[in-house]
Parts: structure tokens; sequence; C-alpha cells
């Protein structure tokens, strides 16, 4: 299998921007005509009959059914931005709030995004004790032969603070699957300077010692791409841009998936910190910016009746800002 960061690369330069959308399914944000398809009865057979019984409209949960109006919606955002993005980062928050019906949607969204040839970076950020990771890596990134309906994404979001223990089960599915792992040094919520901003008693902060650890296991045995970089990358988000600096000096051969684009008030000029001198290591992504634009711009949750027409703009127009950031380089 080849290097998650090769196929990254490749990926990016194929459609000629380093972009990512999340998918970020916000129930009371979808559009309404896909809501009330859902929220209605399919069908109208007689409740207890015979014909309810063998029926799957008939008796579904609301939980199953907002999860389905969710893929519908989901695959409708797939549609539009395929041909614009490289990759989409599934968050699977928006899908678990909606029970076990949910937890199969994300997987039936994973599914439609592998098999629309977008690199899927799954926003888990699971992370625990070792043998606990162990469970988290073959759920959310080991393929299952025996689940083949269920692929996995091509990468996952990993928390770091349990220490090696934790990631190392993600690192050997990157290795011996040529899947990807992004660690989480900088986030890019406003109360993240709590803990990541910390001095230490050498005068690092945690963020930078974080991003050390991250080096160390990204440059590890069979993990560099032939491209120079790792399958094993770091989120990190531009909130400072003296830390992003000193972060990609820190961590040369990791890929950065860059969060804050857009809704969090960040821009393509903010994000070109995080990428290296050739315009190249860094993916910037926008969720809300791009899957729900009437919210981030006006702040307004119900979707106009030309809501495709808007999140076709709103991916066009993330696309050109980031471009613009680093011109003549991707």
């Amino acid at each position: 299998m080849k290097n998650f960061a090769d196929r990254l690369l490749a990926a990016i330069e194929d459609k000629g921007a380093p972009v990512c959308v999340g998918l970020d399914p916000v129930w009371g944000w979808v559009p309404a005509e896909v809501r009330d398809f859902f929220e209605q009865d399919q069908c109208e057979h007689e409740p207890g009959s015979d014909e309810e019984e063998g029926c799957e409209s008939c008796g579904d949960e609301p939980q199953a059914r907002k999860a389905a109006a969710i893929v519908t919606y989901c695959d409708e955002v797939l549609e539009i931005v395929a041909p614009r993005v490289p990759a989409v980062k599934i968050n699977i928050a928006f899908f678990e709030a909606h029970g076990p019906a949910g937890v199969l949607a994300y997987s039936e969204v994973v599914r439609a995004a592998l098999e629309r040839d977008l690199v899927v970076i799954g926003d888990v950020k699971r992370g625990d004790i070792g043998h606990t990771s162990e469970h988290y890596a073959a759920a959310h990134l080991r393929e299952d032969p025996e689940a083949a309906e269920h692929p996995r994404p091509d990468a996952v979001t990993v928390n770091p603070y349990f220490g090696v223990d934790g990631v190392a089960p993600f690192l050997d599915a990157a290795r011996g699957e040529g899947k990807g792992v992004f660690i989480l040094a900088q986030t890019s919520n406003k109360s993240a300077t709590q803990v990541q901003g910390l001095k230490l008693a050498d005068g690092r902060t945690v963020r930078e010692a974080v991003a050390g650890l991250i080096h160390g296991w990204a440059c590890g045995p069979g993990l560099l791409g032939k491209g120079g970089y790792s399958a094993v990358g770091a989120v990190v988000s531009p909130t400072d841009r003296d830390s992003t600096l000193r972060l990609r000096e820190l961590m040369p051969n990791c890929f950065f998936l860059v969060p804050g684009w857009g809704a969090q008030g960040q821009t393509g000029a903010d994000a070109a910190a995080c990428f290296n001198r050739d315009g190249r290591g860094a993916i910037v992504t926008s969720s809300r910016g791009v899957m729900f634009p009437w919210t981030a711009a006006r702040g307004e949750a119900e979707a106009p009746s030309d809501w495709r027409g808007a999140i076709q703009s709103a991916c066009d127009g993330f696309v050109r800002d980031v471009r613009s950031a680093l011109p003549g380089r991707v």
C-alpha cells in the first residue's frame, strides 16, 4: 500500500488545492426539504399490520430518520465538493449524537467519500492507554475483511496526551496498512493555550514538547514517504503566527491538518505559516464555512432555496482564498 503522505500529496496536486472540506452535520442546519422528507412517514401501512412489520420505513426511530437525512445531505455535499477538493474530514461526534443509527451513518458517509476517490480523514480524536488504543485503532483505522461494506477512512485524528503507548497502535496501522495519523498539537479552540501554551521547566511550551514527540514518531521506521513527508502528521491551527512557525520548524516532515478557516475567523493568509517554503506540507480545512455557508456568513440556520449553489460558491471561494495565499506554489 502506498504511503499515506504520498497519496495525499498526489491528491492535492491533482486538484491543485491544498484544502479539505469538513463534514460536521448539524441537524438543525440541514435544509428543510431534506429534513422534512425523513421526518414524515414514508408509507401508509396500518400500525401493527403484517405490512408494517415487513416495511423498512414504518416504525423507524426518530434517530434513524435523522441519520438517514444526514447521510443524504452529506452525499449532496460530497457530490458538489468532490470535483473541487482532494480530501474531506468527517467528524464522528456529529454522527454519534444520533445514537447507533448515527454511527452507522458515519460509516456510510466514509464509504460514499471513498467511492468518490477523495482522501478521507476520520476526525475521531481517539487515544487512551495502550490496550484501549489498540481497539480504537482497529475500530477506526484497520480494515476488517469481514466487514468490507464498512471501509475505514484513510487517516484519523489522535490525542497524544497518553504518550507513546496511546499513539503506537495508530502508528502500527499507518505503517502496516498505508494509513495516516494526524496528532493534535495546536488546536483552534480559544482555551487551548490553557494547556498547550503552558511553559515547561526547560522553557518550551507544552505544544512544542508535543511537536518534538510527534516529529520523533513521524520519522520512525516505515513511515516516511517518497515525497519526504510522513504518514504521521499534526493538527496545527495557525492561531498564533510565531508559535505556528515554530511548530513548522519542529516538524519539517509532518503534514499539517489546519483547522479554523471560515467560521472560526481564519483565512488562507493565516494558514500560510503552516506550509513549508515550497508551498507543501499542509492541508487547510473548512467545515461549517462550506457545508453550511448560510450559518457562517449570515448567521441564519435556515438554508436558502438554492443551498446547493451556496455550497458550491462557498467551496470555490475557499479554494481561491487558500490558493491566493500561496501564489505559484501549488
